[in-house]
């Protein structure tokens, strides 16, 4: 089905939502489909300069992996349970071996590019953030909604997306002070190491929100 083709204009979340395949050529094009997952997919669009057909198409022409989850449609139990394993869990471990490597990177080579320490600050206060906000979920929001109050859950819904707002804008920050992740030729096996994983996070936060923020949120408000 061609979204275009109908009478009203999709978002970028409702382009998002047609699964994994699509979150991946959003990434590929950088239409922030997390936070900014409410915005008009054509004007996203025209904001990084591509031709929404042409994204479209190219969401239309990838291969679906033969497991993937419709998690639009799947208990909400089911996708807290793979939120948990597949995003919160592996950030818990990854957060400090990041932060060890931006520390030792903004010491090592401040020198060389005087906004290692800047952005070694904004992934700190991103690290800071994101550990005691996986806790209230756990705790708090995601037994609500499995507990099958989801209609209630608009206060902490609403603050738990806030959060989720200014980690994306933290994000944004992070690929500014880095020139999109490009390396200099200079660099060492820490920073290159530091560039790969912050453009990883940067990948897995944004689908790991993108299915907070597009589906579990508006499915357990609805009273799925």
């Amino acid at each position: 089905m061609n979204l275009l083709s109908t009478s009203a204009s999709p978002t970028v979340a409702d382009v998002a939502r047609r699964g994994v395949t699509a979150t991946r050529v959003l990434q590929r094009h950088r239409i922030d489909f997390c936070c900014g997952g409410g915005r008009p997919f054509d004007e996203a669009c025209a904001a990084r300069g591509v031709d929404p057909e042409i994204v479209l198409s190219e969401i239309d022409g990838e291969t679906f992996a033969p497991d993937e989850t419709d998690w639009s449609t799947a208990p909400l139990a089911d996708l807290v349970e793979h939120i948990i394993v597949r995003f919160h869990e592996p950030l818990r471990l990854e957060l400090p071996r990041l932060a060890e490597l931006a520390q030792k990177v903004a010491r090592v080579h401040a020198e060389r590019d005087r906004r290692l320490p800047a952005l070694r600050d904004a992934f700190l206060a991103l690290a800071t953030e994101l550990l005691p906000h996986m806790d209230k979920e756990e705790q708090i929001l995601f037994p609500w909604i499995v507990g099958g109050r989801g209609r209630s859950a608009g206060g902490p819904v609403r603050a738990m997306e806030a959060e989720h707002d200014h980690a994306g804008g933290l994000l944004r920050e992070l690929r500014t002070l880095s020139d999109d992740y490009t390396l200099p030729e200079e660099a060492c096996g820490s920073w290159r190491a530091l560039w790969e994983g912050l453009e990883t996070l940067e990948a897995d936060l944004h689908a790991h929100i993108h299915l907070e923020n597009n589906i579990l949120h508006p499915r357990a408000l609805r009273g799925e």
